[in-house]
């Protein structure tokens, strides 16, 4: 059985039809719902959720972008979903504007034939993104809904290499044991509290330098176009009915990311693909040129 945290802010009718899309009875269900978008947003989540087993609201607080309030609530989540139960074995994050390409029996299929996998993008910061040491080499601080550059200068973790990749995966249910509970993890959470954009970079360092937590596959399962957007450089771009051929024929188990404000009928077709033998019988994929398997033995960690 699968685990799923799903991040909302926005869009209750989208968010409700993700969620009929991927429940499943057994599998577990915790949803965050940003503090700053209302107690009404919340409250008409929480009462959609009521037939629903295994399906909760975590306590909101504020999510906010680049700030380390996204990990606290992903860390919450996975806390939560160990504790419903003792079933399932592998966790899955979602945003509010995702949407599966593949069925929950294929799902289910494809990480039961890929056991010890943890499918997240994990690079080596220092050798493939340096334009990012910005967020790790110098103090931020998360306050009052902003995020507030020091310009103080700090080392990284001795005999830990910082890693990135993207907000998104699906690991097994031990990695988020000890993600959550070991000790050895704490320093990781006291460093990157004081970082910036941390959901990016922390689950990957600390799955990369942690012992063994399986082979680390550099793919987080997501089919995504990401596009300039300003200063942030990159965005993912809505996906709308011109790309459901596309997101048809996609090995990824997911897209993202979708605006049904903007495009409703893109859904309405995922939808009706979501019950076809493509998306529900599971053949092993040919491996994707971009997935690499990155199988590495950490270094030893300084006390």
């Amino acid at each position: 059985m699968i685990a799923y945290f799903l991040l909302v802010h926005r869009y209750p009718a989208q968010f409700k039809r993700l969620f009929k899309a991927i429940y499943v009875p057994g599998n577990a269900y915790v949803i965050h719902v940003d503090k700053s978008s209302g107690a009404d947003l919340a409250e008409e989540l929480s009462d959609f959720l009521t037939p629903y087993q295994n399906a909760e609201i975590l306590e909101s607080k504020e999510a906010l972008w680049g700030g380390y309030s996204l990990v606290d609530a992903e860390l919450r989540g996975m806390s939560r979903l160990l504790e419903m139960g003792d079933q399932w074995t592998h966790y899955i994050n979602l945003s509010g504007q995702d949407f599966p390409l593949k069925s929950q029996e294929y799902i289910r299929q494809f990480l039961s034939a890929n056991p010890g996998k943890q499918f997240i993008r994990a690079l080596d910061q220092r050798k493939m993104r340096p334009d990012t040491l910005n967020r790790i080499n110098q103090l931020f601080v998360e306050a009052d809904g902003k995020m507030t550059e020091t310009g103080v200068a700090r080392p990284f973790l001795a005999g830990a290499t910082p890693f990135i990749g993207t907000q998104w995966k699906a690991v097994t249910r031990s990695f988020c044991q000890f993600v959550c509970h070991d000790p050895k993890a704490e320093r990781f959470k006291d460093f990157y509290r004081n970082s910036f954009i941390a959901d990016e970079a922390f689950f990957q360092t600390v799955i990369m330098n942690s012992g063994d937590q399986g082979t680390v596959m550099n793919d987080d399962l997501r089919m995504i176009d990401w596009v300039p957007d300003g200063d942030i450089k990159l965005r993912p771009r809505n996906y709308g009915v011109k790309d459901f051929a596309s997101l048809q024929r996609s090995t990824d188990l997911f897209g993202r990311k979708f605006d049904a404000e903007d495009d409703t009928e893109i859904l309405t077709l995922l939808e009706g693909h979501l019950t076809s033998a493509a998306a529900s019988s599971y053949r092993p994929p040919v491996p994707k040129p971009s997935s690499v398997s990155v199988s590495r033995t950490p270094e030893p960690i300084a006390a």
